[in-house]
């Protein structure tokens, strides 16, 4: 990942806090100054701090291990969405269902009731059913679709979270903790940082700010995956050559070029 500039920053308004009466104390070291009432980020500790979170989103993701993202908020849904889709990583950007991790089983069931939705599409057994059937059917798929598509292929629980706005995603930041999972976060100065392990002071109000945050978390979780990829690719070239025949393969080429020379 490309070290964060500060100008980026600047130019997105990732510097702009909330007002003065709204800051968590512990925000304290990462404010630079108070103008007009209003906290102003300190961007130099911005860029540590976004650059720390992306060498370790980078390792999750070359593991293979899923990671969650977490952004409800009207101006972070519809970029959360889109930039998850470009690197195949599960979001929430609907309601967060109460227990969504620490009753992850129930959640698969509703996923898998989904997916048999899905099937009965496929095999004409929803063809045959009522017109209210069919109605209620859709309805229900409608809803799930609604707040579990996007976490269709999160088949165990994820390695990590990255929530946008920890202030509005409580509930999620307190069900990660309980489980152990680290979270990352977009956390402004109305928050505490202290409730997350890789915290990244910044606006998590402006979409410009949210959107060029992620789109250097999802920079490096790429590079992780690319990363992955070619470690895969080695393994199986060098599985190959060490596969029975291979290496005689190899010994017999040679011998047929200096028999043609003769």
């Amino acid at each position: 990942m490309a070290r964060t500039s500060f100008d980026e920053l600047l130019e997105a308004g990732v510097h702009f806090g909330h007002l003065k009466r709204k800051w968590h104390p512990a925000m304290a070291p990462y404010i630079f100054m108070e103008r007009n009432g209003i906290h102003i980020i300190d961007l130099h500790k911005t860029v540590v701090k976004l650059d720390e979170a992306g060498e370790a989103l980078k390792k999750i993701s070359r593991s293979g291990r899923k990671i969650l993202f977490v952004a409800t908020k009207k101006q972070a849904k519809e970029i959360v969405a889109e930039q998850m889709k470009t690197i195949g990583m599960p979001y929430v950007t609907e309601r967060w269902s109460g227990g969504m991790l620490t009753n992850f089983p129930t959640i698969r069931k509703a996923v898998k009731k989904m997916s048999g939705i899905d099937k009965m599409f496929g095999d004409g057994t929803f063809d045959v059913l009522s017109k209210r059937e069919k109605l209620q059917l859709n309805r229900k798929r409608d809803k799930l679709e609604k707040t579990l598509g996007s976490i269709a292929d999160l088949t165990r629980l994820p390695a990590a979270l990255f929530i946008v706005d920890i202030h509005k995603e409580h509930i999620a930041v307190k069900e990660a903790r309980k489980l152990n999972i680290p979270v990352f976060a977009l956390v402004d100065t109305n928050s505490n940082p202290e409730e997350v392990d890789f915290a990244i002071p910044g606006n998590d109000d402006a979409a410009k700010s949210i959107d060029l945050i992620l789109s250097k978390i999802c920079e490096a979780i790429k590079e992780g995956l690319d990363e992955r990829k070619l470690d895969k690719d080695r393994e199986a070239t060098e599985k190959k050559d060490k596969e029975p025949g291979a290496e005689q393969t190899q010994d017999a080429r040679p011998k047929r070029l200096s028999a043609r020379k003769k």
